[in-house]
């Protein structure tokens, strides 16, 4: 079978893990190297851009893409793993709690903070997955990660709950938030429910459920649900190449495009295209002025 390149936007079900959408996907078609964009815990559902074939390789820069979330934070009752799917720890009276309460707590993680992961996360320590040590009743320290929250809006305040939506960076773990929100109001608190709306361009609304790939499967125009491998790259610049600096770049030499390079920052970085529109390479500038570098190279004969 042909080796097919592109990002499907799946919404990952309820109870299902990141790797179990992969793995289906590889059977439903027929494709062996397959990635998701950003693991989403079983109780999450949502945005989980799926890349396929040399799609795979620019995952990277949908992983540090922001995220937008919908969070329900359940006040009151708190849970080891910090969601609804963990064993209840401790249970406290959330009524005092208020609406101004939760807004007032909520400045001091807007913007760049330092946040704690929890124990039931993927994070490895000494080799080890957090959450194989939590389930054999280890806990760990963890240090604290740097992340950034862009926004965040109460959407609904229904005591002892709160809907959020939260515009984030990478690595920031929304039950975290929860749990550090309940210390903070004194009562204790877990993440009841997470929506991903956002992952870098893709949005739920222009997602398709695990239903719908498969029936596309079963018609055999699964295809078409794919997005090209440039679609979240668009942030950056585009040149086009003739033949010659083409077959340059395929060779792994540096190009000249009449572009400055000194002085430019890893923003600077360019799609590069051929004249017939298949999409080449993404270039880095070097330290010799005008001369750009490949970081990676596609083969494809055309936009996929």
């Amino acid at each position: 079978m042909d080796e097919v390149n592109g990002i499907i936007s799946v919404i990952k079900p309820l109870q299902w893990t990141s790797m179990e959408v992969v793995r289906r996907m590889k059977r439903l078609t027929g494709q062996k190297k397959i990635g998701h964009a950003g693991t989403l815990d079983p109780q999450a559902t949502g945005v989980l851009p799926i890349c396929i074939g040399q799609a795979t390789r620019v995952m990277e820069y949908l992983v540090d893409s922001p995220k937008t979330y919908r969070g329900l934070i359940h006040f009151g009752v708190s849970t080891d793993s910090y969601d609804a799917m963990g064993q209840v720890t401790e249970t406290n009276d959330p009524s005092r709690v208020t609406k101004e309460d939760i807004s007032a707590a909520l400045e001091k993680y807007t913007g760049v903070f330092n946040q704690i992961p929890p124990m039931y996360s993927a994070l490895k320590k000494d080799g080890k997955r957090l959450y194989d040590l939590a389930r054999a009743g280890i806990e760990v320290d963890r240090p604290p990660r740097e992340v950034e929250i862009y926004n965040v809006e109460i959407t609904n305040w229904d005591s002892p709950e709160v809907r959020l939506d939260i515009e984030c960076g990478r690595g920031m773990y929304v039950r975290s938030l929860a749990y550090d929100l309940g210390v903070d109001l004194g009562c204790g608190a877990h993440l009841k429910e997470l929506i991903r709306l956002h992952s870098g361009p893709f949005d739920i609304s222009n997602s398709v459920t695990m239903e719908q790939v498969e029936e596309a499967c079963q018609n055999d125009n699964w295809r078409s649900l794919l997005y090209p491998i440039d679609f979240p790259l668009m942030k950056f610049k585009a040149a086009i190449v003739q033949r010659d600096k083409e077959e340059a770049i395929r060779r792994g030499e540096g190009i000249y495009l009449g572009i400055p390079s000194i002085d430019s920052s890893p923003n600077d970085m360019y799609r590069l295209y051929s004249v017939d529109g298949a999409f080449l390479a993404l270039i880095n500038p070097s330290n010799v002025k005008g001369l750009w570098h490949a970081q990676k190279v596609f083969k494809l004969r055309s936009i996929s």
